[in-house]
């Protein structure tokens, strides 16, 4: 008897990391249940779209890639974060198949199995234990809650996915040992409000192994730390138990990398984006955490030309940059997103305002990255290698976070390997990347 050709799905992911680990999640369902990831469109069954809603640019780079699908298959299942204010989705493509909003892959499956049921072959239903995973084999993004209890006022996450839902410690742990038994060399933790960690908890106790882990943030790093792997902490906010970890970081338990995204410096700015965490205290905290850990690496998020910004309040986030020394930032223009409160804040800024003081902005976090990391040059650093050439490798140091930040080209005399980890001298620093040759395996 002739074996039923497997149904051949085409996936796009769209938006942030969290998104990612959505994707992940349905991708592995699918391919436990027979179905194959086709790389076009053209030729597949059909074509699931995981959408970003945050922004209106995302909305639109969303709504793009629908069209794209719905031209060359057809056949669509949009989810995601746009899906859950499907209304604008439904007036563009009033054919799709399905729309379901963030983390709801029961639904998504749904409208799979209902539009292209699965044919069921024992051989081709085995899904490694680790599950698909979107980024390369040797680094893995872990989700540790969903949703998130702030109300920034500019940013409507909570209401597309919610107020903080955080997974037992227990959970975590099992899928981090997962993934380090599968290869996995670099686990990047991430959730909204990752320093928020198990307060919805109440930081109760789950077994792991023969003990007890309270779902708590330094009680979970410190047992990713055991695991074997790099562990980069990611979109921190600076609560005050934030110093617990740079402690981790001193004995190697964690990578001396924290991301954490400031937005702003100017207490007016702050008050009015209705940022949590005190912030007045945040240079003082930072020269502690640098004064423990000298190998901190702090990675930011700046929003430039929000409501009411005046130029000392630009003034004085520029002076603040320069003092906290941030290694690596990101810096957005405030953009309105339909939803938020701040859209109702009166002193808009004009755009080319807002374009002027970007500009500033990245000049002025230009110098200072590359003050930092002139301070490499001639010391000796481990790499993590995520591209391999003729001549120069291509990896990150333990400040370099996957497709954010710097990279570091290395010449050597053997071949290197994808995800292998290798001692590096660095012989030359320019304003992002470090460029040196490996010295040690």
């Amino acid at each position: 008897m002739q074996q039923a050709a497997a149904p051949k799905v085409s996936f796009v992911s769209l938006g942030c990391p969290k998104a990612l680990v959505d994707s992940e999640r349905i991708i592995t369902r699918l391919r436990a249940e027979g179905y194959e990831l086709a790389r076009k469109h053209d030729g597949a069954d059909l074509v699931i779209v995981n959408t970003c809603g945050f922004l209106d640019s995302a909305k639109q780079e969303s709504l793009g890639a629908i069209g794209d699908a719905m031209a060359e298959n057809g056949k669509v299942i949009v989810t995601g974060c746009m899906g859950a204010e499907p209304e604008q989705i439904e007036a563009a493509y009033p054919g799709v198949l399905s729309i379901s909003g963030p983390q709801q892959y029961e639904s998504v499956l749904a409208a799979v199995h209902r539009a292209l049921p699965p044919v069921h072959n024992p051989h081709l239903d085995l899904v490694p234990p680790q599950g698909i995973k979107l980024t390369p084999r040797h680094y893995a993004y872990l989700k540790i809650s969903e949703g998130c209890n702030n109300r920034c006022s500019f940013c409507i996450i909570p209401k597309l996915r919610g107020d903080l839902v955080s997974r037992p410690a227990g959970d975590v742990l099992r899928e981090a040992e997962k993934l380090v038994s599968a290869g996995v060399k670099e686990l990047l933790v991430i959730s909204q409000d990752t320093s928020a960690y198990g307060v919805d908890l109440k930081y109760a106790d789950s077994p792991w192994k023969d003990r007890q882990v309270r779902a708590k943030f330094f009680d979970l790093a410190k047992e990713l730390g055991e695991l074997g792997a790099w562990v980069r902490l990611q979109y921190v906010y600076p609560y005050p138990h934030v110093d617990e970890v740079i402690g981790l970081m001193t004995e190697g338990k964690v990578l001396p990398y924290l991301d954490i995204p400031f937005q702003h410096a100017s207490p007016e700015v702050l008050k009015a984006m209705k940022r949590p965490a005190a912030q007045d205290k945040t240079l003082t905290r930072i020269k502690n955490w640098r004064e423990q850990c000298p190998d901190l690496t702090l990675r930011s998020t700046f929003i430039v030309g929000f409501p009411g910004e005046t130029d000392s309040d630009f003034a004085y986030l520029l002076d603040w940059l320069e003092e906290a020394e941030i290694d690596r930032a990101g810096c957005f223009k405030y953009e309105p997103v339909a939803g938020a409160s701040s859209n109702a804040l009166p002193n808009a800024v004009p755009e080319e305002i807002k374009q002027e003081r970007w500009n500033a902005l990245m000049a002025r976090q230009q110098k200072i990255s590359a003050r930092r990391l002139k301070r490499k040059v001639g010391t000796r650093q481990q790499i993590i290698i995520d591209e391999v050439g003729p001549t120069v490798a291509k990896g990150r140091s333990k400040a370099d976070a996957p497709q954010i930040d710097g990279a570091v080209y290395l010449s050597s005399r053997r071949p290197l390997k994808v995800g292998e980890i290798v001692t590096a001298k660095i012989e030359r620093s320019d304003e992002y990347d470090l460029h040196g040759s490996v010295a040690g395996f």
